[in-house]
C-alpha cells in the first residue's frame, strides 16, 4: 500500500529537486521547471509561486505566501490554500523537495 505523502506546510523550507532547473526558453517566452526526462511549463502564478516560496534563499513557505499575498493584495487564507496546494502537486511531480 502507497502512503500519500503529507501535504506542505508552510513551515517548510523548499529548494528545487536535483537535477531541476528553472529556466527561462526566450524564443517561446515561458519559463519552465526542467528535470531529467520531463519539463513543466510555468504560467504567471506558478513562476511567481515557485520564485517567492522555493529556494535556499527563501525563509520557509510562509514567507513566500507573505510576499504574494502583498504583492497580489490577496487574501492571506486564499493564497496560502492555493501555494500549499501547488507546492504539494510540484513535490509529488518531483520538481520540488524539503
Amino acid at each position: 500500500m502507497n502512503a500519500v505523502a503529507p501535504h506542505i506546510a508552510e513551515t517548510d523550507r523548499l529548494r528545487l529537486a536535483p537535477g531541476v532547473m528553472l529556466r527561462n526558453d526566450r524564443r517561446r517566452g515561458q519559463w519552465m521547471l526542467m528535470g531529467p526526462e520531463r519539463l513543466l511549463v510555468l504560467d504567471e502564478m506558478a513562476l511567481a509561486v515557485v520564485r517567492a516560496c522555493v529556494g535556499a534563499e527563501i525563509a520557509d513557505v510562509a514567507a513566500g505566501i507573505d510576499r504574494l499575498t502583498v504583492e497580489y493584495d490577496a487574501p492571506r487564507t486564499e493564497v496560502a490554500a492555493d501555494v500549499l496546494e501547488m507546492l504539494t502537486d510540484l513535490r509529488n511531480k518531483g520538481y520540488v523537495v524539503t
